[in-house]
């Protein structure tokens, strides 16, 4: 990385109030962090500064701490608007530390503190903790509180709250923590990552695409990048299970009698009965009779009637249709040709279990309690709208709110192509995703890397962009509940220019825990060789 630059911004200005500590031991400079002011100047987006509010010392032999010995610190970064809440972030300074920062993203609407202290996204967890590998770690609120579990979207209606949660809290955690660094041990950070999955793997996004200068390298999970055309796919989703006054909706038993029915036609495609679907389009191939509302659907109740569980009825299979089918906004409203107002679609047809996180994400009773009716409620009602009494479910128009949807999709989505600076830097960035997420389809991420391949060519993509997709992998669980050494990966090539080829994933399920496959490159595939040890990735190879 000789001759590359990388700063924060805010360093190169007057920082006269930071102590320097590096010459006080550990408990003396972590409690000399107590109390501290971080100037608005300090920080290279609009604040009214920062303040430490806790900063204690943990013992590496303090109960439940595995991280070794760091100094945990804790502090509010202040709004500009009076009526926006502060970004509450953690930042964890290890006394042995490696010259490095690992930035930890958070997930679905945010508003919980990520501490910095666990594992990053999909790590092993076997693995040590970053923390406990030398790296200083940080993360934060994103500058709201949750009020309830699920997606709160309230917080949309403050635009300052509203930014920070799009992409500012990124920048301003980050320059707070790096004048923590500094101040700490008296140099810079060598090497600068973040790391996140879901809407943290949005971050990652952000990082690469708005602030490019601050990261060497980023390492982005099933991103919830395009997240406003996300949340109007998951408007159309929830309409899909609520259409026919409910009766389109797909119960639990018949959702589990109808993936048994695609896993039946698709698992041994790619060689393996092994409960994992890897050859996707020899799978929508064997599943295309599925679709049909008549009798050569095997998969249909008779007359397309709602007569048993262990069938779909002609509404239910519609439902299913629409979930295969892309979103069309039906209008352009973005700033230039980089994005789209077309959101791919999903993977009903093709191994979506429907049960990703362990319970059913269609609702266990009712279509309301579907996982994609919450996003899907939110964002319109609270952030587009801003209509608290508005039905978001039969009477919202996203033509009424086009202007409004492009001044969304440019504060809080995160899905341009053009990372020129970020390639420019020597950044890299590697990213990924399942191919059975029902959370965030995995066409999202290939549609990002089909773009970014119109506008780069291949070799010059490829020294700076990694793209894999894991079959059986979910957004929170999936059939193969991949766990991935992705910061090891970054960390080489970064530091040492060695470019990642295929990753080998481990399963962390309990009943098929150890199984390991290779993660390959996009577009291919793990296929098994026909001998060996179906659960070692060494039996299998990736091919297109």
């Amino acid at each position: 990385m000789a001759g590359i630059c990388f700063s924060s911004g805010a360093l190169a200005q007057d920082v006269s109030w930071r102590p320097k500590l590096a010459s006080l031991n550990a408990a003396q400079a972590c409690d000399a962090l107590n109390g501290l002011k971080i100037p608005a100047s300090g920080i290279g987006l609009g604040t009214t500064g920062a303040t430490i509010f806790s900063a204690e010392l943990i013992r590496a032999n303090a109960r439940d701490n595995g991280n070794g010995e760091f100094c945990q610190v804790k502090g509010n970064i202040h709004p500009v608007t009076y009526n926006a809440p502060d970004i509450e972030f953690q930042a964890n300074l290890p006394s042995n530390w490696n010259g490095k920062s690992l930035q930890l993203g958070g997930g679905g609407f945010n508003g919980r503190v990520v501490t910095g202290l666990g594992h990053y996204a999909k790590q092993p967890e076997a693995e040590p903790t970053p923390l406990a590998r030398g790296y200083v770690t940080l993360g934060s609120d994103s500058g709201h509180k949750s009020r309830l579990p699920g997606f709160d979207g309230s917080f949309f209606l403050y635009e300052e709250a509203l930014r920070n949660y799009g992409h500012e809290q990124i920048k301003k955690t980050h320059d707070v923590a790096m004048h923590l660094v500094q101040a700490r041990y008296g140099t810079a950070s060598q090497y600068n990552y973040i790391i996140g999955g879901s809407q943290g793997g949005h971050e990652a996004f952000d990082a690469v695409q708005r602030y490019p200068d601050d990261y060497h390298g980023a390492v982005a999970g099933y991103p919830a990048h395009n997240v406003v055309m996300l949340h109007l796919s998951a408007n159309r989703y929830a309409r899909a299970l609520l259409a026919n006054n409910g009766e389109s909706w797909i119960s639990p038993a018949k959702i589990e009698s109808y993936v048994g029915a695609v896993y039946a036609a698709c698992d041994d495609l790619d060689r393996a009965e092994d409960g994992i679907i890897s050859n996707v389009k020899a799978c929508l191939e064997a599943t295309e009779d599925f679709r049909l509302t008549s009798s050569e659907n095997p998969i249909r109740c008779d007359n397309g009637a709602d007569t048993s569980d262990r069938c779909l009825s002609d509404a239910q299979i519609e439902a299913l249709n629409i979930l295969d089918t892309p979103y069309d906004l039906g209008f352009s409203v973005f700033a230039d040709d980089e994005l789209t107002s077309v959101f791919p679609k999903w993977t009903p047809f093709e191994g979506s279990t429907f049960m990703d996180g362990g319970s059913t994400n269609l609702g266990r009773e009712v279509p309301q309690q579907a996982l994609q009716y919450g996003p899907g409620d939110a964002t319109p009602r609270y952030a587009i709208a801003q209509d608290l009494s508005l039905d978001t479910m039969n009477e919202f128009d996203p033509a009424q709110y086009a202007g409004r949807i492009g001044e969304l999709v440019e504060l809080i989505s995160a899905n341009s192509v053009n990372i020129d600076r970020f390639r420019d830097n020597g950044g890299k960035l590697i990213y990924f995703h399942g191919k059975v997420d029902d959370f965030i389809p995995v066409y999202s991420s290939i549609q990002y890397w089909e773009r970014l391949q119109q506008r780069y060519d291949d070799e010059v993509l490829s020294d700076f962009v990694k793209f894999y997709t894991i079959p059986g992998m979910g957004h929170v669980t999936g059939v193969f509940n991949a766990r991935l050494s992705s910061l090891d990966a970054l960390e080489a090539w970064v530091e040492r220019g060695e470019a990642p080829g295929e990753l080998v994933a481990s399963d962390a399920n309990q009943a098929t825990a150890g199984r390991t496959r290779p993660v390959c490159h996009y577009p291919e595939w793990p296929r098994y060789n026909g001998r060996g040890d179906i659960n070692s990735a060494a039996s299998f190879s990736c091919v297109e």
